[in-house]
C-alpha cells in the first residue's frame, strides 16, 4: 500500500491536521512514502522539532527539517492552501466539508480505497469494541489471517508491515472515521444507534448519518449485519447487498416463530437451565454462559452479530465456541474488580448513556449501589430515570453535572418515584466512592455505569474506571 500512497500524494502540499496518535501514524507512513512536495503538521497545541515524539527511531531516516508547522488557535484556517488536508478523527471542522477546495481524506478513507474489499467494518453505539475484538480473537484462534486496527486505538497505517496478501481486516470504526467516508466496506456490522455525541454533531440526525456511512457506499454482493430497529430504508443502500438482520427473542418465545429473520437469538427464562441459543440458516449454537467471561443479554446480541459472520467464514460450531471461552473482554466494560469487605465492585466507565447503565443493572443481579453522572451533553435521561422510579436498587449515587440534572429531574418530573430517599447527590468520583463504601450493604454490588461521558473531569472513560478501581481499593 505504501507505493499506492505514494501515487496518491506525488507531488502535492499535505496538510496533517492533528497530530495525536494518528496524525503521527499518517506522518510515518506519508515519509516512508517519499513523494509528497511539502507536509505541514497543524495542531492548536505547540510543536516542534524537539518534541520526544520525533526521537521515535521510525524518523531515523527521514529529513524532519523539511516540515513545517502551524499551531495554535487558527491552526484550521489555512487548509485550502494545501492540495490535500489529512484529518484526524476528533477534529470537527469549521465549515461545512463542501465549503473547502482542497480535498480533504483520512487514514480510513485511504485504507478502504486499498483493501475495501477485504474489510470486515464495525460500528454502532455500543458494543463495537467488544464486537470488534471477540469476533478478531475467534478468527485469529481458528487459524485465520485476520488483524485488528480502527477505533480500538490502532490507526490503520500501523498496521501495514503486518499485512500478507491473505489478511482480513476487522476494523472498529467510529461515528467521526465514518463521518466523511465515500467507501463502505465489503462486510459491514451496524449494532445499535443511540442518542450521543450530540455536543459534535449537534442533532440526532447528523449523528445518524455519520453511522448510516457503514453501508451507504456497499457494492451488490456485499455484506450488512444490522440490527432491525437501525435496518437500511429503501434505497439507502444497495438493493443487491446481502442483508441479516438479528432477532432477539425474549423469554419463552418460540424460536421457530420468526423465519424471516437471518439471525435468532433466543433467550431462556430464568427459571429455565437451557442455555441461550443463536440460530443462524441451518445452523444453532449454544452460548456457554458459565464459561465465558461475557455477562449479560447485551453482550450476548454481540456474540450473535459474531456468529453470523464467522458461519459465513467457514468457521465451525466448536472453533466458535472455543474461541468464545478464551476471549478475556476489555477492561471497563462491566469488569469485576474485586470485592472489598463483603461488596462486590464493577467497574462500567465505558457507559456513556442511559441504555448501558440499564443493561449494567439487568446484568448484575445483587445490584446494591449505583453509581451515575458525568459531563453534561445534553442528552435525554428519561428512559434511565423511569427505570430507576420502580427498580430495587437499594442506593443510587449520582454526580457531577449529569447526576445532579437527573436528580432534579426526578424531583421534578416524577411524583411517583419509589423511595426517594435511595437518592444521594454528591460532587466528584470520590466523594460517590466513599459514600458507597459506607452504604452498599455485604453480599451485594456497587456498580460505577456513569450514563456519562467523562470529558472535563478525566482525559477519557479508561482512566475514570482506573481512579474507580484505586479508590475501591484504598482504604
Amino acid at each position: 500500500m505504501i507505493t499506492y500512497l505514494a501515487n496518491r500524494i506525488k507531488d502535492k502540499s499535505v496538510l496533517i491536521l492533528g497530530f495525536g496518535r494518528e496524525g503521527q501514524s499518517t506522518l510515518k507512513a506519508f515519509l516512508k512514502a517519499g513523494s509528497a512536495k511539502k507536509i505541514t503538521i497543524a495542531d492548536q497545541k505547540a510543536l516542534s522539532l524537539e518534541m520526544e515524539v520525533f526521537a521515535d527511531a521510525a524518523y531515523a531516516d527521514y529529513n524532519l527539517q523539511s516540515i513545517d508547522f502551524c499551531c495554535g488557535p487558527q491552526y484550521q484556517d489555512f487548509c485550502d492552501d494545501y492540495d490535500l488536508v489529512m484529518k484526524s478523527p476528533g477534529i470537527v471542522l469549521k465549515k461545512d466539508i463542501s465549503m473547502y477546495e482542497t480535498e480533504i481524506l483520512s487514514q480510513m478513507q485511504l485504507f478502504f480505497e486499498y483493501y475495501r474489499d477485504r474489510i470486515i467494518g464495525i460500528t454502532g453505539t455500543k458494543g463495537k469494541s467488544t464486537t470488534t475484538t471477540l469476533l478478531h480473537h475467534i478468527l485469529k484462534e481458528s487459524g485465520r489471517p485476520a488483524i485488528l486496527a480502527g477505533n480500538i486505538g490502532i490507526p490503520v497505517f500501523d498496521i501495514l508491515h503486518e499485512v500478507t496478501e491473505e489478511s482480513i481486516f476487522v476494523i472498529e470504526l467510529s461515528c467521526h472515521q465514518l463521518e466523511y467516508m465515500t467507501i463502505s466496506p465489503k462486510w459491514g456490522i451496524l449494532l445499535n444507534i443511540y442518542e450521543e455525541h450530540l455536543d459534535h454533531y449537534g442533532t440526532l440526525e447528523k449523528y445518524i448519518a455519520s453511522k448510516e456511512k457503514i453501508y451507504e457506499n456497499q457494492k451488490d454482493g456485499d455484506y450488512l449485519f444490522v440490527n432491525p430497529d437501525v435496518k437500511p430504508e429503501t434505497g439507502r443502500c444497495s438493493a443487491n447487498i446481502k442483508l441479516v438482520d438479528i432477532k432477539h427473542i425474549k423469554p419463552d418465545c418460540n424460536i421457530e416463530s420468526d423465519k424471516g429473520v437471518d439471525i435468532i437469538l433466543n433467550m431462556p427464562s430464568d427459571s429455565d437451565q437451557m442455555l441461550p441459543v443463536i440460530s443462524y440458516q441451518n445452523r444453532q449454537c449454544e452460548i456457554p454462559t458459565t464459561e465465558i467471561s461475557l455477562l449479560g443479554e447485551h453482550n450476548y446480541l454481540d456474540i450473535a452479530y459474531v456468529y453470523g459472520v464467522c458461519c459465513e467464514l467457514g468457521i465451525d460450531d466448536e472453533e466458535f465456541v472455543k474461541g468464545l471461552q478464551s476471549y478475556v473482554p476489555l477492561p471497563h466494560r462491566l469488569q469485576y474488580i474485586g470485592t472489598v469487605n463483603g461488596v462486590a465492585y464493577y467497574d462500567d466507565s465505558i457507559s456513556t448513556i442511559d441504555e448501558t447503565t440499564i443493561q449494567a443493572l439487568n446484568t448484575i443481579k445483587n445490584a446494591d449501589t449505583v453509581l451515575i453522572g458525568g459531563m453534561d451533553r445534553g442528552i435525554s435521561y428519561v428512559n434511565l430515570e423511569r427505570y430507576l422510579a420502580d427498580s430495587k436498587v437499594a442506593h443510587i449515587i449520582l454526580m457531577e453535572d449529569t447526576g445532579k440534572r437527573i436528580y432534579e429531574e426526578i424531583q421534578s418530573d416524577y411524583p411517583d418515584f419509589l423511595h426517594k430517599e435511595r437518592l444521594f447527590v454528591v460532587n466528584h468520583l470520590e466523594d460517590a466512592v466513599s459514600l458507597a463504601k459506607q452504604i452498599t450493604k455485604k453480599g451485594g454490588s456497587c456498580i460505577l455505569s456513569p450514563a456519562a461521558a467523562s470529558y472535563g473531569i478525566f482525559k477519557n472513560f479508561e482512566e475514570r474506571g482506573d481512579v474507580f478501581a484505586q479508590l475501591v481499593n484504598s482504604n
